[in-house]
């Protein structure tokens, strides 16, 4: 009997769930980049970033093959990343490699031929377990979101929702979803806790009499999948899968990116945050749980960090993020709390700020908010410094409470 119960142990071990199995295959993969040539230098004489199928591409899977047989590892894909100026090459260590991907990556990265070469970094949704809905909503009361709606709605916002998958059929977010994709695998995109939550908080609908409005009832969602549920009320991102949504968002004009998550710093994912500020995008990540080495995307430059609670960090933001109502799956809603929720919060305010700014954009972060003491945002005061001479709605403060 003790045999038997043993081996049953053991096969129960060995039986990783399907979202378990996905993050340690991230885990064993290596990104390696070459480095396309200028557009006039490059083979199919390109000029405009187009990426042809000319003798360049060719060469760079060449190299890209002899670097997996020089350095014992596995081709697995090919990505064109024409905005960053590299092609990226994924790889993977071979099964029973006692090598870490960390250590692949170094050895890879000292190559000539080689721009650089990373280990696949695992990033977790910063939130905590969702709970039946009861009938309340501190975020319309503390930042006065009826008041905020006669000045601006998000019309004409993207808000880019890096997370996991969103239900775009919630009766509360039909119609508000305007690109749907799964860059986690290949199948179609699911509906998820994490991301739908976060997707109803910025943009839920604030017209069908039914749930919740949103902070931004009007602007309109990319629903970018990066992440996965797994056990436990785990959200898992892989920096691969989360590079691949970035780079999405900045092809689909994203004004507004939220990244409710953290993970380890990485190379290609702060290159394409550069690359979205820089075409005037605004970057609002959720803030980390403290103590940890896992600070980024919070930690990259120009990002809003935004958190639930207090103490915060210099230079972050209060935001309701604690019992907060939204969307669930299943066409339901649910209490949620983290600074996950705190940052769509956030995210949705800078999409009525954005509204307001109209043609101009907003120019810079620090200015994009006004905040009160201890880092909480005022959300009126903000709304009337971009309102300009159309004055503001709501005359109270209209900010975070402890």
């Amino acid at each position: 009997m003790k045999l038997w119960l043993r081996l049953l142990a053991l096969l129960l071990c060995c039986m990783a769930s399907p979202a378990q199995a996905q993050a340690e295959e991230a885990q064993r993969q290596v990104l390696v980049m070459l480095q396309l040539p200028k557009a006039h230098y490059r083979p199919d004489g390109s000029y405009a970033g187009t990426y042809g199928e000319g003798v360049g591409r060719q060469s760079r899977q060449q190299t890209a093959q002899a670097l997996a047989q020089a350095y014992k590892l596995e081709m697995r894909s090919e990505w064109a990343m024409p905005l960053a100026g590299v092609d990226c090459f994924v790889m993977r260590l071979p099964e029973g490699d006692a090598r870490t991907s960390a250590d692949a990556a170094r050895a890879v990265a000292e190559d000539r031929r080689v721009a650089w070469a990373q280990p696949v970094g695992l990033y977790r949704a910063e939130a905590s377990q969702q709970e039946p809905l009861y009938l309340a909503q501190p975020a319309a009361r503390q930042w006065q979101l009826a008041e905020l709606h006669k000045l601006a709605t998000g019309r004409g916002v993207r808000v880019a929702v890096v997370d996991s998958g969103v239900e775009a059929r919630h009766p509360d977010l039909a119609g508000q979803v305007v690109f749907n994709e799964n860059f986690v695998d290949d199948k179609l995109p699911p509906a998820e806790g994490h991301g739908t939550a976060i997707a109803g908080v910025i943009a839920a609908r604030a017209d069908n009499g039914a749930g919740i409005a949103g902070v931004a009832p009007e602007a309109r969602l990319l629903a970018l999948r990066a992440c996965w549920q797994a056990p436990q009320e785990q959200t898992l991102c892989t920096g691969l899968s989360l590079a691949k949504a970035l780079y999405a968002a900045i092809q689909q004009g994203a004004h507004i990116i939220n990244m409710s998550l953290g993970g380890p710093d990485d190379r290609l994912l702060a290159l394409l945050l550069d690359q979205a500020q820089a075409r005037g995008a605004m970057v609002v990540a959720a803030l980390p749980r403290s103590g940890g080495p896992d600070q980024f995307p919070a930690s990259h430059p120009g990002v809003l960090v935004v958190g639930s609670a207090l103490p915060l960090p210099v230079g972050a933001v209060l935001a309701p993020g604690r019992d907060v109502p939204s969307t669930a799956v299943g066409g339901g809603w649910a209490v949620v709390s983290g600074s996950s929720f705190a940052a769509a919060h956030a995210a949705g305010l800078l999409a009525l700020v954005r509204e307001l700014d109209g043609r101009r954009g907003t120019l810079a972060m620090k200015t994009a908010l006004v905040t009160a003491a201890q880092g909480r945002i005022d959300s009126c005061a903000t709304l009337a410094r971009h309102a300009g001479t159309r004055g503001v709605a709501c005359t109270g403060l209209g900010q975070t409470a402890d």
